[in-house]
């Protein structure tokens, strides 16, 4: 059985737990509260964008820009978006579960990976998988240039031929609970993507003039289409980060408090099965001394 001293050390251990874990939990929260301002900000720039680009491209012949013509798929690139840091619930070990199964489903096919964030980056590192470019530490100090840096390096082993599809996987930001894991082609830009929607169906119809040209236009448009869902995606992955480890040490803080509350239970119990014993021991030497005399 425990000693006083020892339950009372372990209380003192999981209270100076509990204060970091709130803490933790507040410093997300703040970073959640911009991170969340970011993405519903940068959602709607999103989809209109798409929107646009996909009214355009059924004004112009796909073939005129190499983004947009699918071909035969024999190198596929897998986008992993993970965080840098732990302490954030299965954020990380389900995108990374989720990966493997879309990865053993494509073995068909010569698969590679570039990793963005630590957690990712560390794990297929360490295994068999062909790696190509890892992207570390840029959730510390998000820019648009770390989407624009990504998407020049995916973009120009597209069109190279070094890869003939190119997927990326991530959390999407759902709310402070809850997260939806996602997988997105983002080379070649999917059919579905440059087709109108029903929503779309009377804007189709309307006849633009498009100056210089929409050929011009488009071409222009792509890379920027690109580079701002790809923006969006880290935002996405960031928000859902902090929701989670917001979430994380949330529950963490609860567990602490029900663990010291079982742990002082334990303590006063040990103390009055050590005030009982001293009692008897007492008592007992009272009545050796009484019997003496």
């Amino acid at each position: 059985m425990a000693t006083l001293r020892e339950i009372r050390r372990r209380i003192s251990g999981v209270r100076n737990t509990q204060k970091i874990t709130k803490a933790m939990k507040m410093v997300a929260a703040a970073r959640l509260r911009r991170a969340q301002e970011a993405i519903v900000s940068t959602r709607p720039y999103a989809r209109k964008l798409g929107e646009l680009l996909r009214h355009l491209v059924t004004k112009v012949d796909v073939n005129l820009n190499a983004l947009l013509v699918g071909r035969e798929t024999k190198n596929v690139l897998l986008v992993v978006v993970t965080a840098d840091r732990g302490l954030c619930g299965s954020f990380n070990s389900n995108i990374i579960k989720a990966a493997v199964q879309h990865l053993r489903g494509h073995s068909a096919v010569n698969v590679k990976v570039l990793t963005i964030g630590r957690k990712g980056s560390d794990y297929f590192g360490k295994r068999d998988y062909n790696v190509i470019a890892k992207h570390v530490g840029i959730f510390t100090d998000l820019g648009f240039h770390h989407a624009r840096g990504i998407v020049q390096e995916v973009t120009d082993g597209y069109l190279k031929g070094e890869h003939d599809r190119v997927q990326i996987i991530y959390n999407e930001f759902k709310s402070v609970i809850q997260q939806r894991i996602v997988v997105e082609q983002l080379l070649p830009i999917p059919p579905e993507e440059t087709q109108p929607t029903k929503d779309l169906h009377s804007l189709a119809q309307v006849d633009y003039i498009y100056e210089p040209s929409s050929a011009e236009i488009v071409n222009a448009l792509v890379p920027r289409h690109l580079n701002f869902q790809m923006w969006r995606i880290l935002l996405e992955s960031n928000a859902a980060e902090q929701g989670a480890r917001m979430s994380a040490m949330d529950n963490a803080t609860e567990n602490a408090k029900e663990l010291i509350r079982d742990l002082t239970l334990k303590f006063n119990n040990a103390r009055q099965a050590s005030i009982t014993k001293e009692l008897l021991e007492i008592v007992s030497g009272a009545e050796a001394l009484t019997k003496a005399s």
